[in-house]
């Protein structure tokens, strides 16, 4: 068949296939022009979830007359320009968009109208695109002193074929709302407002740059808990600078839905985010739970290629190992100044199973309030006089007697530290001999003992495998693997960090592992089986998760049968020494498996159950 050349139209829809998949795509390109142009505040409108209407109005810099007709055209751009040398540098792109595909493709495919007005001029000018044919630039309303308003009409009319394949209407009004949503996590001082069907769904106000403000636009979009339950991240390595916030680890979810990574400002989806988020997060949450996450990374443009895709959702760095290395440090340096902090929804979850059997606080003109209010009713001032101790004042009650003169003039002995004081606080009791009651300076604290120790056990024999290194057992007969030439290269050059976990192995010819020595803690294991999935997770990640997994399994079972079980009566010491041991160790606030190893329930929070506030 001979050669021919496509008709331009048609060359511009196959290209809009893969810059605008679906109406969140629009979305995404047409709110990057609103960014790149200065925007200081973004309107979305989207109907039909986006098929039938799409708005996206700024306060940019805008567009002169001359300009329209030259943005519609492919390729045309105005955030690439010509260097000293008359050069287009490709490796240094410091804008959102780059590539000038977003509006034609989108034109060539919808009926899509550009109006604006140029920041200075007094006149507004529009132009309109139906399927790939442009209208003339003419004079044209607009409401505010400069930006742009581009409107899409009946995205994908020109493509049917496309048409089918859409969702429903309310999963794409859903991947637009997550679509807005990341765009203004990245630029907390920039204004979104979006409209759904002619309902807003999401308005959110400028914020101070900066992380106050983007903690509390983070907030706004992943929920109020998650200003509580989050740890500032703020480290630097090499020219890269990772900056944000992660959940702790009992703050967590079912999926990675909330994970989510920054690139100069550019959200992207990154399999290396989720892998770092997996090894920073390994010993204190469950394979299955996911930390919350949104994290952001600066660095030189020349380090990071944002031209892999025209969609530019995905981006390749110049030394990923870097940019893991950084994320994981940053990650496990933040959780272990966490310490023994716990998630504040795991007291909110307490007080919700206190309150969910509908039970009603009594009057405050009745019960043990009353006593503020002037004295016991005489049925229950006789209940108290028959109860041994009810009825005395605190030891902690204000005195209503004065001293002897002279007597507060010589020197008292020096102040006792109260064990309240602690964060912790003072044990009390032992509960059903598992649960440990603690008494704080405002609240109170149960801990499950058994789930605290084990992660003390645990965080032991971790450090003490990280002090002597990892027992080795030669194996009689060692075992050749049989692997991908790649996978066995890439497990081979891995040889001395293996080495350091307890596994030796040596390259034994193209495609294949020798393993001699095993880690001992692992017993008899299949040594096939473990190199095998090694060599999958250095593929996938980058890092040889497997085996320290495997490795921090087996110190988490040996963790588990040799700590303080269920059932075991404490002495009062006993109760104290856990509690102590708890505030001086990383990660005491959950077990590992992200469950939570206590509950501080705020004397408010009580006082309130009963009514007493």
């Amino acid at each position: 068949m001979p050669i021919r050349r496509l008709p331009p139209q048609l060359v511009n829809r196959i290209a809009a296939g893969e810059v605008v998949e679906r109406p969140a795509s629009a979305v995404k390109e047409l709110a990057e022009n609103a960014l790149d142009a200065g925007a200081s505040s973004i309107e979305v409108q989207a109907d039909g979830g986006g098929l039938s209407r799409i708005l996206v109005a700024d306060d940019g810099v805008g567009l002169a007359p001359e300009e329209l007709a030259l943005a519609i055209e492919r390729h045309a751009t105005s955030k690439l320009g010509p260097g000293a040398d008359g050069g287009y540098d490709l490796l240094r792109i410091s804008t959102l968009g780059f590539r000038g595909e977003a509006l034609p493709s989108i034109g060539s495919v919808a009926r899509l109208a550009i109006a604006a007005r140029a920041r200075g001029q007094a006149d507004a000018h529009a132009i309109f695109v139906d399927a790939g044919a442009v209208g003339a630039v003419q004079p044209s309303a607009f409401p505010g002193p400069h930006g742009a308003r581009v409107e899409v009409r009946d995205l994908f009319y020109a493509t049917p074929a496309r048409l089918k394949f859409m969702k429903s209407e309310r999963a794409e009004a859903l991947a637009i709302a997550e679509e807005v949503k990341r765009q203004a996590m990245a630029h907390e001082a920039v204004a979104f407002s979006l409209e759904l069907d002619g309902r807003r769904t999401l308005r959110l106000p400028a914020e101070a740059a900066g992380p106050e403000g983007r903690l509390a636009r983070l907030a706004a979009i992943m929920g109020r808990e998650f200003a509580d339950n989050a740890l500032e991240l703020d480290q630097a390595r090499d020219g890269v600078r990772l900056s944000g916030f992660a959940g702790l680890p009992t703050y967590n979810r079912g999926n990675a839905a909330h994970q989510y990574l920054f690139v100069n400002g550019r959200p992207v989806r990154d399999r290396l985010l989720q892998g770092a988020l997996r090894a920073a997060y390994a010993d204190v949450l469950a394979r299955d739970r996911h930390p919350l996450a949104a994290l952001f990374l600066e660095l030189d443009p020349a380090l990071v290629d944002v031209n892999v895709h025209p969609a530019k959702a995905e981006v390749r760095f110049r030394d990923p190992g870097l940019v893991r290395g950084l994320i994981i440090g940053a990650l496990r340096h933040a959780l272990a100044a966490a310490g023994h902090r716990a998630s504040t929804t795991v007291a909110t979850a307490a007080l919700g199973g206190f309150r969910s059997g509908g039970w009603a606080p009594p009057p405050r003109a009745q019960g043990f309030s009353a006593w503020a209010a002037g004295g016991w009713p005489p049925a229950a001032a006789a209940l108290a006089a028959s109860l041994p101790g009810l009825a005395e004042v605190s030891a902690r009650a204000e005195p209503d007697w004065a001293p002897a003169p002279g007597l507060a003039e010589e020197p008292g002995p020096a102040p006792v530290f109260d064990p309240v004081d602690f964060p912790l606080g003072a044990a009390r009791a032992q509960v059903h001999e598992t649960y440990i009651v603690a008494q704080t300076r405002d609240g109170v604290v149960i801990v499950d003992q058994h789930a605290a120790h084990e992660r003390l056990v645990y965080e032991r024999m971790k450090a003490e495998m990280a002090d002597g290194g990892v027992p080795r057992q030669a194996l009689l007969l060692p075992e050749v693997v049989e692997l991908e030439p790649a996978e066995a290269e890439r497990v081979a050059a891995r040889a001395d960090e293996l080495a350091a976990l307890g596994l030796a192995v040596e390259a034994f010819g193209p495609g294949a592992i020798l393993v001699r020595e095993i880690p001992a803690l692992l017993g008899e294991t299949d040594a096939q089986g473990l190199v095998r999935d090694i060599a999958d997770d250095l593929a996938e990640n980058g890092q040889a998760l497997a085996l320290k997994e495997r490795l921090e399994s087996v110190c988490s079972t040996m963790a588990c049968h040799g700590s303080v079980r269920a059932g075991r009566r404490l002495t009062a010491a006993e109760m104290n020494a856990l509690l102590r041991q708890m505030e001086a160790t990383p990660h005491s606030g959950q077990c590992n498996h992200g469950r939570p190893t206590y509950v501080e329930l705020k004397l408010a929070d009580i006082e309130r159950l009963f009514g007493r506030r």
